[in-house]
């Protein structure tokens, strides 16, 4: 004889547990891209304030500068002008003096208004954005870990690694 089978198979529904789980899911995967978002613009901001004087430098006074004497903040030195309407100036600061050698001469650009100039060529184009390259690659922490997005993480961190690297070789 074989058991009796219920009348009707009813379906039951999902337990609350999935939809909450659910929600919990689209809030982390919402958050850690606001997070990885904020990283990327803090990044962006941080370089452009830089990066605008040299990618962008028309108007801007170019020229050379002979490095006489660096402290610990900048250093400073003559400068010569290259292009039209720059004026010759007998100091002139450089600051965050990262690789630079008294007796060294190295291409610049004036910041607007001042008497401090920014390395231009493609070191200073690559040392402005240095701070891109750390912020892609704590985004792709943020990205691995809280977005589980693995491939994407390690093309940021990648990439992050690659310019802060030939920032570093450049200068």
């Amino acid at each position: 004889m074989i058991p009796a089978m219920p009348a009707s198979r009813r379906r039951r529904a999902a337990p609350p547990r999935r939809s909450s789980s659910a929600a919990l899911r689209a809030g982390r995967l919402a958050s850690m891209g606001l997070v990885a978002l904020l990283i990327l613009i803090a990044g962006v901001w941080a370089s452009w304030g830089t990066a605008q004087h040299v990618m962008l430098p028309g108007g801007r006074e170019k020229g050379t500068v002979v490095v006489t004497q660096c402290g610990e903040e900048s250093c400073t030195g003559p400068f010569t002008p290259v292009s039209t309407g720059a004026t010759a100036r007998r100091s002139l600061t450089i600051a965050e003096p990262i690789a630079l050698k008294v007796g060294q001469t190295y291409s610049v650009v004036i910041k607007p208004d001042s008497d401090a100039g920014v390395r231009s060529g493609p070191a200073g184009i690559l040392y402005a954005w240095v701070p891109l390259g750390g912020a892609l690659l704590l985004a792709s922490i943020v990205v691995a870990g809280g977005l589980r997005k693995s491939r994407l993480a390690w093309l940021m961190a990648g990439s992050g690694v690659a310019l802060v690297t030939a920032a570093f070789l450049t200068v």
